[in-house]
């Protein structure tokens, strides 16, 4: 055949590829607000940089088949973002809704590996209807999707994932989200194992929507998303400012920005949130807005586990990882939520080379019936197993209470290269009242309980433990950010180039 016989052969192939599911539906995207596949990859990829691979897959169940899947539903390939090299695979939901077939399962497999082998972060844009039927069904289809060992993979957090959870994301772009290392979801989708037709066929009865994997179960229940936003755009805007803070892989360390402007201003202001009465509550984010490099504070699930706040953050240019203890929910109480949050958010630092600071102002873990059933004891032990195979250099601030074992799984004791504490900070095995209670046996309101509490409080000041070495210095809280600064220089691992162990590289993500 002659060579531009073959050349046109080519360029049509590729044209019917790029045209996606067709102008019809493409249009009916448009008509509802509704951004397609290649808008989605334009708004997550620097311009021109998207480099495609497998363009002319095809799903291989029948010719008919063929010819109505172009791509097989995905787009594949590598992007820069930032300017940094990617591998993206971006549901195209026009073509079967995106559903998964053994030549796509083939394309994302080769994606993944490559990103793990070559050092890259992997992109996954979900929007998808499932597996694919009748393509899987039978043991020749799946011996051909499940069965197919590219599509296998032991997630080791070697290097970055991110997800987006869009519209419908059911199947693959579920379980995408729950192995990534950060997962956004636009308000409105729905994240689930099946389709809602199919859980009422399973369970004889009609499934809410909402009910089965809306924003809001997501946001407060399963804390499987990270973050929520209003659209599209915005789901790419924050994979590419959570990529900013990561490094490419776990072999160097995270990349450093210009510090913003205002950054360092006026520390006095953390006296003006802070209050002076020890029982009053506050807002913690408030106060690491001061701390932390201006704008810089990146928080992951907010609505989650709110005792507790986790946040990626720079100081002085510097990528850091930011645990908190909130007392405005909670009076800070630990529940088995906020400890799956920090958790998961340890482990992301720990195995990315991402220094810890942790703020420490609670009351110790949430207890009672509730909590017990919850699993409390596991995720507590989990929670000092993850603080003890830590491997990057840690900060602890102990801002007020710090009580039990809640003390050192937030990084007391030894389990920190350097531990601070401010003047109001206060020690001790549990609450003040408890203890009084228990050694006098006296409750609030009982004559002589003011007198006998103020004598146990003599002894949680944070003076004795500082004579002691137990903490390293107290200083004042508007000194804080020029202290961390500085010890986290001091600390930095000069002899590894600033990787650390990776202990938790094979946690898993999700829970």
């Amino acid at each position: 055949m002659p060579h531009e016989t073959l050349m046109t052969d080519l360029d049509q192939r590729r044209e019917a590829a790029s045209a996606m599911g067709g102008e019809r539906k493409l249009t009916q995207r448009r008509e509802k607000g509704q951004l397609n596949a290649a808008e989605r990859l334009a708004a997550l990829v620097d311009e021109d940089s998207f480099f495609e691979t497998g363009l002319l897959g095809r799903s291989n169940y029948s010719a008919d088949e063929a010819a109505r899947t172009p791509r097989d539903g995905k787009i594949t390939g590598f992007g820069r973002i930032a300017g940094r090299d990617a591998g993206v695979v971006v549901n195209d939901f026009t073509v079967k809704g995106a559903s998964t077939g053994s030549t796509n399962s083939k394309k994302m497999g080769y994606i993944r590996r490559t990103c793990t082998e070559r050092g890259m972060p992997f992109v996954h844009i979900g929007e998808s209807t499932g597996a694919r039927l009748p393509d899987a069904m039978g043991s020749k289809g799946m011996g051909m999707l499940l069965g197919n060992d590219i599509t296998q993979f032991r997630r080791m957090r070697d290097t970055p994932w991110a997800a987006a959870a869009l519209d419908t994301s059911f199947g693959s772009s579920a379980w995408l989200c729950c192995c990534s290392d950060f997962s956004v979801m636009r308000k409105g989708s729905i994240m689930s194992v099946s389709s809602p037709r199919l859980v009422s066929m399973a369970i004889g009865e009609k499934v809410d929507l909402e009910e089965l994997g809306g924003w809001r179960i997501h946001a407060e229940m399963t804390g499987l998303i990270d973050q929520f936003v209003d659209t599209d755009e915005e789901a790419m805007a924050a994979i590419r400012q959570f990529l900013s803070y990561m490094p490419s892989h776990n072999g160097e360390t995270p990349p450093e920005a210009a510090v913003s402007d205002g950054s360092g201003e006026d520390q006095d202001r953390i006296l003006a949130v802070l209050p002076e009465r020890r029982a009053q509550v506050y807002n913690m984010k408030k106060i690491l807005e001061v701390i932390f490099d201006t704008g810089s504070l990146f928080e992951f699930k907010a609505r989650f586990g709110k005792s507790a706040v986790v946040a990626l953050a720079r100081l002085d240019g510097k990528v850091v990882g930011v645990i908190a203890n909130n007392p405005q929910v909670g009076g800070g109480a630990l529940s088995a939520e906020a400890c799956r949050k920090i958790i998961d958010f340890t482990v992301l630092c720990d195995s990315f080379n991402i220094p810890i600071v942790r703020f420490m102002d609670t009351p110790g873990f949430v207890v009672g019936t509730d909590a017990e059933k919850r699993g409390a004891p596991g995720h507590i032990m989990n929670f000092m197993n993850a603080t003890c195979l830590t491997t990057v250099p840690q900060v602890t601030v102990i801002c007020r209470k710090a009580y039990g074992r809640a003390y050192v799984a937030m990084g007391g004791g030894a389990h920190n290269d350097a531990m601070i504490a401010w003047p109001m900070a206060e020690i001790s095995f549990m609450d003040p009242v408890f203890a009084t209670n228990i050694v006098h046996n006296l409750s609030p309101g009982q004559e002589g309980f003011d007198d006998a509490l103020a004598e146990i409080r003599k002894d949680l000041e944070v003076w004795d433990m500082a004579e002691i070495f137990s903490t390293q210095d107290v200083i004042k809280p508007q000194e804080t950010r020029a202290y961390l600064i500085r010890m986290f220089d001091i600390q930095r691992q000069r002899r590894t180039g600033g990787i650390g162990q990776h202990l938790m590289r094979s946690w898993p993500t999700s829970y």
